[in-house]
């Protein structure tokens, strides 16, 4: 039971993260598997980092333009939602569609325009979203692997960890405990 229990992963210093000790180096593209390696243990050791520098830069994005990444946010939270009941009511929407046609296509029209007025309130939100995936990508691609990295990745594969970093990548179906350490 123990081993179902989640556990944040600490901290890594700035100095390791980032700093005089980090090393850096554009990954070998010719070498997809070593360069897949490396991205998921650097993702796996510097977790904690990475959540943190994420929650940093979406609160940047939203800091700098707050009305429209609030705007974005609502618009993809209503068009999740709208997508989510229509999906789940196929029937009612098919039945409503084919009873007051000139009301769906209002309504159609309505929704299209509101996406359209909301796109560049969205494109902050993704923007939000998107960045730090991208900065963490480019820092656990470019980030060489120290001795400390290898060595406490291999603790975390013997004592079997689980940590959201560790829980995320298995459910995209990545087995970091196949992968060379």
């Amino acid at each position: 039971m123990a081993e179902n229990k989640m556990e944040i992963a600490p901290l890594k210093s700035m100095d390791d993260f980032i700093c005089n000790s980090a090393r850096f180096q554009i990954p070998n593209f010719k070498d997809p598997d070593k360069w897949t390696n490396r991205v998921i243990h650097n993702l796996l050791y510097y977790q904690t980092n990475y959540f943190l520098l994420a929650i940093i830069i979406f609160l940047v994005v939203g800091v700098l333009h707050p009305l429209q990444f609030c705007c974005g946010m609502l618009a993809i939270c209503v068009m999740f939602v709208i997508f989510y009941h229509i999906t789940n009511r196929k029937a009612m929407a098919t039945r409503f569609k084919r009873d007051h046609p000139l009301l769906s296509l209002l309504l159609f029209l309505a929704g299209g325009s509101f996406i359209v007025y909301m796109l560049g309130s969205v494109m902050v939100f993704l923007f939000g979203i998107c960045l730090p995936t991208l900065v963490m990508l480019v820092h656990a691609s470019m980030r060489l692997r120290n001795i400390k990295n290898k060595l406490t990745n291999k603790m975390d594969a013997l004592v079997l960890k689980r940590t959201p970093m560790g829980f995320f990548l298995e459910q995209l179906g990545v087995e970091s405990d196949k992968l060379v350490l």
